[in-house]
């Protein structure tokens, strides 16, 4: 399970340095696309391998498939670490979650998501007073696992 909150800052060649408590837990290769929220999500090959065997049974000829593919598939990049422990991110992915310089890096579950710092604060201050309602709606219902 990834999960905790790290800051760290891109440089000018788009390389982010991944805390090392979630390195071990992506393995050598993994996958990193466009999430949501204006944030990027980074899965392990084994995650990436559930979501894609989901789909794989989605019907192309619906055209909400064929747009989240083109989004979460077509955007998508393998990555490795370098010896630093850095990952370079595709410029069209620094792009799409405002990527400046100051990033928040959060392990969610199966997950890490990455999120430019600016973008980050304002998901919480917009989120926050209804954090509540949202936890007792999760709980309360009949949410599935």
């Amino acid at each position: 399970m990834l999960m905790g909150e790290f800051h760290h800052n891109i440089d000018e060649k788009s390389r982010l340095i991944i805390p090392s408590k979630f390195r071990s837990e992506l393995g050598e290769r993994f996958i990193i696309t466009k999430g949501l929220d204006k944030c990027l999500f980074v899965y392990s090959e084994v995650e990436w391998n559930k979501i894609m065997a989901k789909v794989s049974n989605l019907q192309f000829t619906k055209k909400n498939v064929r747009a989240f593919e083109r989004a979460f598939i077509g955007g998508a990049s393998i990555t490795e670490f370098d010896k630093q422990g850095r990952i370079n991110i595709t410029s069209p992915l620094v792009h799409y979650a405002n990527i400046q310089k100051e990033c928040v890096i959060i392990g969610v579950n199966e997950r890490l998501e990455i999120w430019s710092l600016e973008e980050f604060n304002n998901y919480m201050k917009v989120n926050e007073e209804s954090l509540e309602e949202i936890t007792e709606d999760i709980f309360d219902s009949n949410y599935e696992a």
